[in-house]
C-alpha cells in the first residue's frame, strides 16, 4: 500500500484530517484544526512584529503565509476589494490560481507581499502555494460576493 493511500485510509478512520480534491486528485491536509490555529496566532504575531500593528487593523484583507499554511486559508470579500498575502516565514511562498488557468504568482520571501483586486464576478477562487502545494496541503479560497 503506498504511502498517500495509507495516509487516506487512516483520515477515513479517524476523521480528523479533511482531504483537499484538486483536478481529481486527493491531497491530504495533515494539519488539525489546533494546529492550525496555533500556527495562525505565531503568523499574526511575527505580522505584528516586523509591521508594527494588527494585520486586522490595514484596509484590505490581509493572508499571512507561514508554516506551509495560509492564514486564514479562507477569505470572503466584496467584489471589487483587494486581498494581500503576506510572508511571514522564512522559506519562500507564492499565490497560484491554477484552476483559473493563472500563471503562478511570484515567490515572495520574508516580509514581501503581493496584492490582488477582486474585480471577478461572485464566486469561489481557490489558489495554492505553487512549491508546497501538493507536499504540505498549503491551499486557500477567496469567496468574492456582490
Amino acid at each position: 500500500m503506498s504511502r498517500l493511500s495509507q495516509l487516506l485510509a487512516k483520515m477515513v478512520m479517524t476523521g480528523v484530517v479533511p482531504l483537499l480534491l484538486m483536478n481529481g486528485t486527493a491531497f491530504a491536509l495533515d494539519k488539525t484544526p489546533e494546529q492550525i490555529e496555533q500556527i495562525c496566532g505565531k503568523a499574526e504575531k511575527r505580522y505584528q512584529k516586523y509591521f508594527g500593528k494588527p494585520s486586522a487593523s490595514e484596509s484590505v484583507t490581509i493572508v499571512k503565509m507561514y508554516k506551509y499554511t495560509f492564514c486564514p486559508a479562507k477569505v470572503t470579500i466584496k467584489q471589487g476589494e483587494s486581498v494581500r498575502w503576506v510572508n511571514v516565514d522564512f522559506t519562500s511562498h507564492s499565490t497560484w490560481f491554477k484552476a483559473a488557468g493563472k500563471e503562478e504568482g511570484e515567490r515572495l520571501f520574508r516580509k514581501e507581499t503581493s496584492e490582488m483586486k477582486f474585480d471577478l464576478p461572485p464566486g469561489d477562487y481557490p489558489y495554492l502555494c505553487g512549491p508546497h502545494w501538493e507536499s504540505d496541503g498549503m491551499i486557500g479560497k477567496v469567496t468574492v460576493t456582490p
